[in-house]
């Protein structure tokens, strides 16, 4: 026990003396003095009473609303160095004398030595122990001050994400021309990778500055996962400079900022549509395959615009969200009739987001007004493409949500959703409407802990009108499947396959088939 201590409840002790423990004249000691009473409370004070008190409430005179009552609880009960008087009385109200203090004082003295004792018993014993424990904060002190010595940033946390790919296509079908050409252009195995550096930056501990650095060589140069015969076959993973294959480059650059405890501003000359959302409405998937499948069943709305832009979210404690924002895909050139901020050729897209959040779901509406929507709409059947209105404007809206349990089982998380598009058109055959959908289902923990599963169908964006009235045979099937091996907590191990039931839409040839098979390996590192 430590010093401390044992002036702390020297304090105590004289606190219930001190009435009348100041009474020092020749009269009152000689009135007072009653060598008895001093032998009988020494007795019991020093615990040689048969009917040894150990708690307080055991005495009769003494109540809970007396002033003292914690003061002597902690003497009777910690330290058990308070015994009062034979009879189970304390006598609280009666005048002590200095001999009765003496007597009191000697015996808590006398406990605090014996605690005293067996802590330095404890301490001798564990010793070897201390000194292990005493050298590992010392080592943990030298390594904080290392790492505070030699890190880059106090604002900036750095993480990481590289995946490599390998895979093939294989085409099939009645279509002889299109699918022999296309294995032969597409369909070799090759090993592709990613790489993404995000820095996240805050200055004030609410607002975050986001630089996502990126580099790949899944591009043109690799038709597979850059989208073969169209870009329906797009890996979620692909990426490729605009500087060629393995070139680094800044992928995007935007700053966000909360006004009060609701809304958050959001501005950057490189920021993406999907990063102003107050709401993404899928739970699908954990770890994406085919990108068109990502998109909420409405790739006209959920474009991904990336450019310059900014945007606004508001979000209430009931789980209602919204949000509005801008990007001009071109928005970083100055020549108004190449690009710009809402120029005719900034390819920009406008976009406001209604959702509702809860535990375990979510739903959305989305609109979005595309500029040269044949640019923006880029996962559509080649024939829709092909016949949208390059200077016309789409209106594009979605709708989508999912709904997960809170526990793994056989029911799966479930995200749905569809989307239509409006286009403005001028000449006869170009498409004037499309729809989309997809539904995605994903399991959790599946044969071992960590490892998912999940498969996805859909539509992608088809023609449904024409303008003149013709009915285009546009649409077709997407699926995929895949299972991921959680190999470590920063390991991934995902094989995957997915089909495209008619990849060139209403572009096959009539009377012919012409189907894609896709599989991969997707290995994912996370750091």
């Amino acid at each position: 026990m430590k010093i401390f201590q044992q002036l702390l409840v020297a304090p105590a002790a004289l606190g219930l003396m001190a009435p009348l423990a100041v009474v020092n004249s020749p009269a009152a000691q000689a009135t007072e003095l009653n060598i008895n009473g001093v032998s009988d409370y020494a007795a019991t004070a020093s615990g040689n009473s048969l009917d040894q008190v150990t708690s307080v409430t055991q005495f009769s005179d003494v109540y809970p609303t007396d002033w003292a009552y914690q003061a002597l609880a902690g003497l009777v009960e910690t330290y058990g160095c308070v015994a009062g008087y034979p009879n189970g009385t304390f006598r609280g109200n009666r005048a002590m004398t200095r001999y009765e203090a003496a007597a009191l004082l000697n015996a808590c003295l006398d406990r605090i030595t014996e605690v005293t004792d067996e802590l330095r018993r404890l301490l001798k014993e564990f010793e070897t122990e201390l000194a292990i424990l005493k050298g590992r904060v010392d080592g943990l002190e030298a390594r904080v001050g290392e790492l505070e010595a030699t890190q880059f940033s106090t604002t900036t946390k750095l993480s990481g994400l590289a995946t490599f790919v390998a895979g093939a296509n294989r085409f099939m079908g009645s279509a002889d021309q299109l699918r022999s050409t296309n294995n032969r252009d597409a369909g070799a195995t090759v090993f592709n990778y990613d790489l993404q550096l995000a820095l996240e930056t805050s200055f004030s501990g609410r607002d975050l500055l986001s630089t996502v650095l990126r580099a790949g060589n899944i591009g043109a140069s690799s038709v597979f996962g850059s989208g073969g015969p169209s870009a329906l076959s797009v890996l979620e993973t692909a990426y490729q400079a605009d500087g060629g294959a393995n070139v680094f480059a800044i992928d995007k650059l935007f700053y966000s900022f909360p006004i009060g405890d609701s809304i958050t501003i959001t501005a950057g000359p490189l920021v993406g549509q999907e990063d102003m959302l107050a709401v993404w409405p899928s739970a699908y998937p954990s770890d994406p395959i085919l990108d068109v499948l990502t998109l909420n069943g409405a790739p006209g709305a959920y474009n991904k615009n990336l450019g310059a832009g900014a945007g606004i979210s508001w979000s209430d404690s009931s789980g209602l969200r919204a949000s509005a924002n801008y990007v001009a895909a071109n928005g970083a050139t100055s020549d108004s009739s190449q690009g710009g901020i809402a120029t005719d050729a900034a390819g920009g897209t406008g976009t406001v987001q209604l959702g509702w959040e809860a535990e375990g779901w979510n739903v959305a509406a989305i609109y979005s007004q595309i500029q040269n929507g044949h640019d923006l709409i880029a996962y559509a059947t080649p024939f829709t493409q092909q016949n949208l209105s390059g200077n016309g404007v789409t209106h594009a809206f979605g709708l989508g949500g999912f709904w997960a349990t809170e526990e793994s089982g056989w029911v799966p998380a479930v995200s749905v959703g569809w989307g239509f598009n409006s286009s403005d058109t001028a000449s006869s055959g170009e498409v004037s409407s499309s729809q989309s959908w997809t539904v995605g289902l994903e399991w959790n923990d599946v044969f071992l802990a960590g490892n998912n599963a999940g498969m996805a169908v859909g539509q992608p964006v088809f023609a449904t009108d024409l303008r003149g009235g013709d009915t285009p045979a546009d649409g077709q099937f997407i699926w995929e499947w895949w299972y991921q091996f959680q190999v470590t907590d920063n390991i991934s191990i995902t094989p995957a396959l997915f089909y495209l039931s008619r990849p060139m839409g209403d572009l096959t040839p009539d009377g012919s088939t012409f189907q894609q098979l896709g599989g991969l390996i997707k290995t994912t590192f996370v750091f």
